[in-house]
């Protein structure tokens, strides 16, 4: 599991990666020492995991987790404990308080690993299947083949059908899990592509691809998922 380490002390990172060093399942991929850094490294590196302080420079973890586009699993990370209920509003996995003891870590990466387990053997829909959509008062039983898109809004994710795109209360990361990539492809951190809805495909000028679908909507492939692309799509 990659995860990224966002803690303005650099001693308490260096203690969090020796603490992490015997938990072999864990990839530290990236580390963060203030807000605007971090929210650019989870949506650039979109991480399995991020360990989050709270108390950070100009401003908290809470406000990382209100900007950023993709929504990993969050373990908590700080010397005060009176943000706990708060941190479980954001859904957290856990809330670790310093100084982080090898034991409370240690059960901290095993919910993370249970969670991982579940995420993976969860039912994957079926493209010929319907889903039940609820967007305030109006609810949509809808054919998986008939959603064009899929959009990240934070915690919520807008889903594109027809002419309606209700918002739902699931992050991109957790419907992405339950997706045939070879239907429903992540095209960047934003946004997943029924492929049958893609018009044409260009190449742009870095080299990554651009899409176009049948609305006419364009959007942009990422470097790195522009890759992968190719070669579901090639021969």
């Amino acid at each position: 599991m990659r995860a990224i380490i966002i803690e303005d002390s650099r001693l308490a990172r260096l203690e969090l990666k020796e603490l992490l060093k015997v938990h072999k399942e864990i990839e530290i991929i990236a580390e963060a020492e203030d807000p605007e850094h971090a929210i650019s490294l989870i949506d650039e590196l979109t991480p399995d995991v991020i360990f989050l302080d709270i108390q950070l420079p100009g401003s908290d973890g809470f406000s990382i987790l209100n900007s950023i586009k993709y929504v990993p699993e969050v373990i908590f990370t700080t010397a005060y404990d009176q943000y706990a209920i708060k941190s479980f509003e954001f859904n957290a996995l856990d809330y670790l308080l310093k100084p982080i003891s090898k034991e409370r870590l240690s059960k901290a990466i095993v919910k993370l690993s249970m969670r991982e387990r579940q995420n993976q053997v969860k039912k994957q829909l079926k493209a010929n299947g319907r889903i039940f959509l609820k967007d305030g008062e109006q609810c949509w039983l809808v054919e998986l083949k008939d959603i064009k898109l899929f959009e990240s809004c934070g915690n919520y994710t807008l889903v594109y059908f027809e002419n309606y795109k209700p918002l739902v209360h699931k992050s991109l990361n957790n419907i992405e899990a339950r997706l045939d990539e070879h239907q429903f492809f992540r095209v960047n951190r934003q946004f997943i592509v029924n492929l049958q809805f893609v018009k044409n495909v260009e190449l742009g000028v870095n080299g990554n691809y651009r899409l176009t679908l049948q609305n006419n909507m364009e959007i942009n492939v990422s470097r790195g998922h522009s890759s992968r692309l190719k070669n579901l799509l090639s021969l």
